[in-house]
């Protein structure tokens, strides 16, 4: 088996950690000479991509690669999809599964209702309308070869280094109120497992990859600072809060996303909600990665 993971960077290093093993050769790209370092001693080969041009080096690894996740943001075009364009069977010869990281931004407003794989997509912001599309043109390229491609749509991310306990230590941590406002989340951990796990299985689809239990925000800040045994933020109203345009359009996104169909398929989440998951991160001392 050889993996290769397009944005080898949070996430992607992460879902190697979940494959390492006998027998599984490892390579990631990343943007940046300086990360390259970091990949080699986390047992990945690296490899830089612009994401403009493949050079020799990475076609020459494309060539005996079986498993292909992609989770560099696409852009106005998927970067990856528009390189392979028609020369995917040729680049790509062995490959037997896609993996394709997306986000649950992609569904859109639901005004805080459940939803799940079936639900229609009303991307609201540019980025979501782009991964869409990208989710497509990968989607269609697994058909074309023959091969699983599986669509893992994210919700918020984080785990060690990237949580409520760091933005709380370094003063950054906001409790924003925004009625009946909720999100999902998941640990990066369980992105890691859950790629796997599809991959073992030759699954491929739509998948929302997300904890058990939707919140609002505010809750796991509180949490976090009572685990820590500190005062948390006061609280700030959503509408007169100063928030870049990013930070806004997420909170203009409100529902409550399922995970029924990736535990139907056998995957149990190690972290299947924010107030087990935080105190774990605590207990273990890993919250600063």
């Amino acid at each position: 088996m050889h993996v290769m993971i397009f944005g080898c960077g949070y996430s992607g290093t992460a879902i190697a950690r979940a494959f390492a093993g006998d027998g599984v050769r490892i390579s990631g790209t990343t943007r940046s000479a300086e990360k390259m370092d970091a990949l080699g001693q986390a047992g990945i080969k690296a490899y830089l991509f612009d994401g403009e041009t493949l050079d020799e080096g990475l076609i020459q690894a494309l060539a005996d690669v079986t498993h292909l996740v992609q989770s560099i943001a696409p852009g106005k075009a998927d970067p990856l999809l528009r390189l392979l364009g028609e020369d995917s069977a040729s680049l790509l010869p062995r490959l037997e599964w896609i993996g394709y990281l997306s986000t649950v931004g992609v569904y859109g407003d639901h005004k805080g209702a459940w939803i799940d794989e079936e639900t229609p997509c009303v991307p609201v912001s540019g980025r979501s309308k782009e991964r869409l599309e990208a989710e497509a043109g990968w989607l269609a390229m697994g058909r074309q070869r023959g091969v699983p491609a599986a669509v893992l749509r994210l919700s918020g991310i984080y785990g060690p280094g990237r949580n409520a306990f760091c933005n709380l230590e370094k003063g950054t941590a906001r409790r924003l109120i925004k009625k009946d406002q909720v999100f999902n989340r998941i640990r990066v951990e369980d992105i890691g497992a859950a790629t796997r796990f599809l991959s073992d299985h030759s699954l491929g689809g739509l998948y929302n990859i997300t904890d058990n239990r939707p919140g609002p925000p505010q809750d796991v800040i509180v949490e976090a600072a009572r685990l820590m045994g500190v005062e948390p933020p006061p609280e700030q109203a959503f509408e007169t809060a100063e928030l870049t345009p990013m930070a806004r359009s997420f909170y203009g996104e409100n529902k409550r996303v399922s995970n029924a169909k990736l535990r139907a398929a056998g995957f149990e989440l190690s972290f299947p909600d924010y107030p087990m998951s935080l105190a774990q991160l605590w207990q273990d001392g890993r919250w600063r990665g």
